[in-house]
Formats: C-alpha cells, sequence, structure tokens
C-alpha cells in the first residue's frame, strides 16, 4: 500500500522518509516519523494513511523487539481496515499481530491470527500473502515444538516464494529451515540452509537477514563442536544486530555464546552471557528465551557443584515451558533434570 497524502504534504513526506529509514534498520528514526505522519494523516481525517502508518509502526516495532507496542499498533490498524474495507491491510495486521503474540509466548492465539490472514490471502488471491502466512505458521510450529510440521510448512513456504521469485522471502525461508532442521539434529542440511540464506543476504544487502543467518552459521559449526568457528560467527551477528538495534535476536546470539562457552568450561564468560541474555529477554516478555537462560544457569550451577539449585531451575524452566506449552524446551528441561538425578551428561550442548 501507498499512504496518501496528508495535511500539506506533510505526511507523504515523513511516511516515505520513514520507510526508506525502516530499510536501513534505523528503527527509531522510522518510528519518530510514522509518528509524525500518524498526527498528520489523523488531523486531515486520511484513514488510509493512518492505517498504513499503523500497519508500519507495527512491523517496526516487532523489528525492535518492542512487542507489546506492535500488538497494540496491529490492532489499531485492524480496526480501521474493518472501517475502510481494506481486506489486505487487514490480513497483514492480522500476521503482524500474529508474530508479536507468539513472541510473548502464546504460539495457540497466534497460530489463530495466522490463520486468519491467510485465509483472506487466499480468498483475495493474494499469492505473496499467502506465502508470509505459510512462512510465519512454519515458525509457530517450530515454537510449538512440533519440528515436522515445521520442516513440511517452510518447505511449503519456499517453493512458494521460489514461484513468486520473492529473493528475500526464499533466503527468510533458508533460515527457517535451518534453525528447524538443527533442533531435529540434522546438523548438515541445517548448515547448507544458513549458507544459502546468507548468500542470498549478501546480495540483497539485508542487514538483518545477514544477521539471522550468521547467528544461524555459529549454531552450525557448535553443533560440529567447532565452538571457535562458531563464536566468530556470532560475533559477526551480535555487531549487526546491535547496530540495527534488535534486542530479541541479539538476545539469543548472547545465549548462544554464553552454551559455547559452558562447553568450552570457560564458566564465568558464560555466566556474564547468560545474564545479559537474560536481563534482555526479561524487558522484551519473551519467556522462550528466559527458559533458556534459566537452563543454561542451572547448568553452570551443576558444574559449580551447586546441584540442589541447579536441579530448582531444571524444575521451574520445566513449569514454564508447561504454562506455555513449549514442547521442544520442555523435552530439554526433562532432559536436564533426569541428567542431575543420574549425575552425568554435562554440560549438555543443546540444539
Amino acid at each position: 500500500m501507498t499512504a496518501q497524502t496528508g495535511k500539506g504534504g506533510t505526511a507523504d513526506k515523513d511516511f516515505s522518509k520513514a520507510e526508506k529509514l525502516r530499510k536501513a534498520v534505523k528503527y527509531a528514526d522510522a518510528i519518530i516519523h510514522y509518528r509524525k505522519a500518524l498526527k498528520a494523516y489523523k488531523f486531515s481525517d486520511d484513514f488510509s494513511g493512518v492505517l498504513d502508518c499503523f500497519v508500519a509502526l507495527g512491523d517496526t516495532y516487532r523489528a525492535k523487539g518492542d512487542f507489546v507496542l506492535a500488538g497494540e499498533c496491529y490492532e489499531e490498524g485492524m480496526g480501521i481496515a474493518e472501517i475502510t474495507g481494506d481486506v489486505y491491510a487487514e490480513a497483514d495486521a492480522l500476521v503482524g499481530l500474529g508474530l508479536s503474540i507468539r513472541a510473548l509466548g502464546n504460539w495457540s492465539e497466534a497460530m489463530k491470527s495466522i490463520n486468519e490472514a491467510a485465509k483472506i490471502y487466499t480468498s483475495v488471491g493474494d499469492e505473496k500473502g499467502e506465502a508470509f502466512s505459510l512462512w510465519a505458521k512454519a515458525g509457530t510450529y517450530r515454537i510449538k515444538g512440533d519440528i515436522g510440521r515445521a520442516v513440511a510448512t517452510f518447505q511449503l513456504a519456499l517453493e512458494r516464494f521460489r514461484k513468486l521469485k520473492d529473493h528475500s522471502g526464499i533466503a527468510y525461508a533458508y533460515c527457517g529451515l535451518g534453525g528447524s532442521s538443527r533442533v531435529a539434529r540434522k546438523f548438515k542440511e541445517s548448515q547448507k540452509y544458513y549458507r544459502l540464506a546468507n548468500n542470498a543476504f549478501e546480495k540483497l544487502n539485508d542487514t538483518f537477514g545477514l544477521a539471522y543467518s550468521y547467528c544461524g552459521l555459529g549454531n552450525a559449526r557448535r553443533m560440529y563442536e567447532d565452538y571457535e568457528g562458531g563464536l566468530a560467527y556470532f560475533i559477526k551477528a551480535g555487531k549487526l544486530y546491535k547496530k540495527i538495534g534488535d534486542r530479541v535476536s541479539y538476545s539469543y546470539t548472547l545465549w548462544s555464546v554464553g552454551t559455547t562457552y559452558t562447553v568450552l568450561g570457560k564458566e564465568l564468560e558464560a555466566m556474564a552471557y547468560f545474564k545479559e541474555s537474560d536481563a534482555f529477554f526479561k524487558q522484551t516478555k519473551d519467556p522462550r528465551g528466559r527458559i533458556y537462560c534459566m537452563l543454561g544457569i542451572g547448568e553452570l550451577e551443576y558444574l559449580k557443584g551447586r546441584k540442589a539449585s541447579a536441579k530448582k531451575r531444571f524444575e521451574k524452566a520445566r513449569l514454564e515451558t508447561e504454562k506455555y506449552r513449549l514442547g521442544l524446551e520442555g523435552k530439554y528441561a526433562k532432559m536436564l533434570l533426569k541428567g542431575a538425578e543420574s549425575d552425568s551428561g554435562f554440560p549438555f550442548n543443546l540444539p
């Protein structure tokens, strides 16, 4: 969609500037100009412009890890879309809302929102929207812990993106397949997909995508026990995430570094990274991330001989996975509890 003319054309100018800034991953500056455009569009009763701003703000806040604010913007957009009858924008807002809800730990409600959007895309023949909703659905299956369906759905999304010759979509589908293959313990495939994604993002000059694929490559190397190689990729990813202000992805990178240091026996460094990661996850209200940090810190406590404290952390993590119905993380928590009970197997190198 294209924003409509606001009072004196200032709204369009601010919206256009915000779009350029968002594309350049300057999210904080983009938000300032989206907000200016939104105010001008509201003043001139330009509902189409207001709608564009709310959806764009949702996308930008989500990219920064401000999921609550993102959800509020998407909901505002959905309300206006219902009034104006803009089904395309309504579907875009529904997918965005689903991705925001998912990041806050509610994958079940997220799936409902994404499925609702998919129905709209299908009804209006929006093939790109259908492909995007498949990609979003696949990621939700992964968080649920249904890895088989995640892989199958990412493959479907990849096929759709290839048909559309959507190179960005193809690259993000590769990343999804890379992550899902890793947790399925198909490490060779995981590395292959992340390399394909990394090559594509370099050609597209996509900073976030590059960071995403670097982190994936780091985890792939970690699975092959090439810890130094993994750390080199994590450093590259972390620098880019920090540059664009993506706290969530940066937090998962910090967790990966902490896990690597744990396996290397550098317990002080590992603890520092887990604590920094957990602080960011607390800010962004990401329960899944906090569970991973809980497990990581528990491992370190166990290795230092504080076995009772470690078991309490593992058990608390297990209860949290039940609360949020996280199948994969629940398995990890049980595995660590079993390891602690049998007094063997530490440290684990979680995929």
